[in-house]
């Protein structure tokens, strides 16, 4: 919602202290939890957040009298005063309605939580903003994932997030980008290496990453009743690939409600799980906060785990196959793709209830939705591969000459195929397959997720396009064709140019690991997965991430950033302002092949 002021200057001013304000919000709450003993004392930090408090409550009151339109800025900023009223309510009530004995310390988290909700907000705010500038929404969303994983590593490195040393810059650089590009790979074991702050951080940059903080941004807005302006939903549109622009409001309220409903049923469902007699989860909070972490890590794509292990204590557990594969599943297929199932089946409902009380002829159900070109490939290719891995992987592995042992059987093979194209989870010892197998497993992550989810790789839609076009050439037809529909001749230029950007980020990194590792004793298998594993957004390791020499470490988060973005997305941003040419040359007959 764009709201009009007289001044803009003023706002302009307005807008300067209050990113400041949020910096020394952040500030506060470094010094007062990230280290063993406030950097400062309790008093003066405390009096700092309640200045900056006054300063918010004034930002308000100055902007209300600066907007043009009263009634425009309270439609847009109404959840201050909800905010306000709450405060003033604990503020007042400490005593008198609640039963609090420090009343001054129930004052400082009234306070710690009001700021909290505002740069939140105000940050969340800023991202959309800068997205619907018309610049360039990619270089946004670029920026913001860079801001996230600094952010995130800064936090990782206070002496609070760790349970040992202090984490180093890369080590504390690496498990931010890992988290927040939704890979999983690992130099600290999350689970003993990090409290609970540490993993709460890690979880939170999951999150953000898994949806994208522009995204995330967006929901807040609709969630705060901030109806989205026509350059924010064009923004929005561009970063989402939606089809039209007056569903990007529904397709974010979607993705919300889609994420938080998944997310807690998944964690409901596994709440039971780990509680196998294996001494590894002590109480009931800590059963939550683990089914709640693998809930998200799942759906998410992440593949982090609070085990050492991962989930191979766990590979005869129902959880792992009846709730971690589908969460693991779900998020691989895209929220455009899920949006458009989930609207499907709503329509089919109401068809078939319409049926049964004798009112099918009505009329007023309309024309039946049906499945976009997008969700009949995504659905049936990752159907395709998953089980195709499953067969790949227990074949090898019998003919290793080991049997079932190192694939973990049927559930085994079948688990390590679902979570090789997404997630990273293993139930089995990566190191100890064949390396036929860990040849399946790569090829799975480069081809990755499907195009919106937070799963890496080429992507399921761009290997297919690839495979029917060269069915088409060698049928020698005109037309690229599947499932009764045509392919636009730039949606096949544009799956070759994303193959052959990943092949080359493959191969470099590759490349440049073996110089940086030349005498670690890593095998060309052992580095070509790593790497695969990386640009995929996997997660999966043969066991070599902790023992990377610091420039290869480098390497990984170079390339699980661009794994993430995409090598495509990184060329729009630097090539958005580039017009097309409106020319083109005369034809001439070349001989391929």
């Amino acid at each position: 919602m764009k709201i009009i002021y007289k001044n803009n200057n003023l706002e302009k001013v307005l807008i300067g202290i209050c990113g400041g304000a949020s910096v020394f919000v952040m500030a506060s709450f470094v010094l007062l939890f990230g280290f063993d003993r406030p950097m400062m004392p309790r008093e003066i930090l405390y009096l700092v957040q309640v200045g900056l408090l006054f300063v918010f409550i004034s930002e308000k009151v100055i902007r209300f009298f600066n907007a043009e339109s009263k009634r425009q800025f309270w439609r847009g900023n109404w959840y201050d005063a909800v905010l306000l009223l709450v405060f003033g309510v604990f503020l007042f009530g400490s005593k008198k309605w609640f039963d609090v004995e420090d009343s001054l310390r129930f004052l400082h988290v009234a306070v710690g939580a009001y700021l909290v909700v505002q740069v939140v907000i105000k940050v969340c705010r800023t991202t959309v903003n800068m997205a619907a500038t018309g610049n360039n929404p990619t270089k946004t969303l670029i920026i913001s994932f860079l801001v996230l994983i600094v952010c995130g590593g800064g936090l990782l490195m206070l002496p609070k997030a760790s349970t040992g040393e202090n984490l180093s810059f890369i080590d504390a650089l690496f498990t931010s980008t890992s988290a927040t590009c939704v890979t999983g790979l690992i130099v600290k074991d999350t689970g003993s290496d990090f409290t609970l702050m540490g993993q709460t951080v890690i979880l939170t940059l999951i999150q953000l990453g898994g949806l994208g903080i522009v995204v995330f941004g967006a929901i807040l807005a609709l969630l705060l009743g901030q109806a989205l302006n026509v350059r924010e939903s064009v923004a929005m549109q561009d970063l989402l690939s939606a089809r039209t622009l007056g569903k990007i409001g529904n397709i974010i309220a979607f993705i919300f409600l889609g994420t938080v409903v998944i997310e807690a049923i998944g964690a409901v469902l596994m709440f039971g799980m780990w509680d196998c007699g294996l001494g590894r989860v002590g109480n009931i909070q800590e059963q939550w906060f683990c089914s709640v972490f693998h809930s998200i890590s799942a759906f998410c794509n992440a593949g982090f785990s609070l085990f050492d292990d991962s989930l191979i204590s766990y590979q005869r557990s129902w959880g792992v196959f009846v709730v971690l594969c589908p969460l693991i599943i779900m998020g691989g297929l895209g929220f455009g793709v899920l949006y458009n199932i989930f609207n499907v089946a709503v329509d089919r409902l109401k068809r078939f209830g319409r049926k049964i009380c004798g009112r099918e002829d009505d009329g007023a159900a309309g024309v039946p939705k049906r499945l976009h070109l997008q969700s009949k490939i995504v659905v049936s290719v990752s159907f395709i591969l998953i089980i195709a891995g499953m067969l790949l992987i227990m074949l090898f592995e019998h003919y290793a000459g080991e049997g079932s042992a190192k694939s973990g059987g049927i559930l085994g093979a079948f688990f390590q195929s679902v979570t090789a194209r997404t997630a990273g989870f293993n139930t089995v010892d990566i190191s100890a397959l064949s390396d036929s197998s860990k040849m399946v497993l790569i090829l799975l992550m480069f081809v990755g997720g499907s195009p919106g989810s937070a799963a890496g790789g080429i992507k399921t839609v761009t290997l297919v396009v690839i495979v029917i076009s060269t069915i088409a050439a060698l049928r020698k037809r005109n037309e690229v064709e599947i499932f009764k529909r045509s392919i636009r001749i730039v949606v096949v230029g544009r799956a070759i140019a994303v193959t052959l950007l990943f092949l080359v980020v493959l191969f470099s990194a590759v490349f440049a690991l073996n110089i940086t590792e030349h005498g670690s004793g890593f095998t060309m298998s052992d580095i070509m997965f790593e790497s695969a594993s990386a640009l995929g957004t996997v997660g999966l390791s043969t066991g070599i991430t902790g023992s990377l020499t610091t420039a290869g470490k480098v390497i990984i988060i170079l390339v699980m950033l661009i794994g993430r973005l995409g090598p495509l997305t990184l060329l729009a941003s630097l090539t958005f302002n580039l017009k097309p040419v409106k020319y083109s040359y005369p034809e001439e007959a070349v001989i391929v092949g």
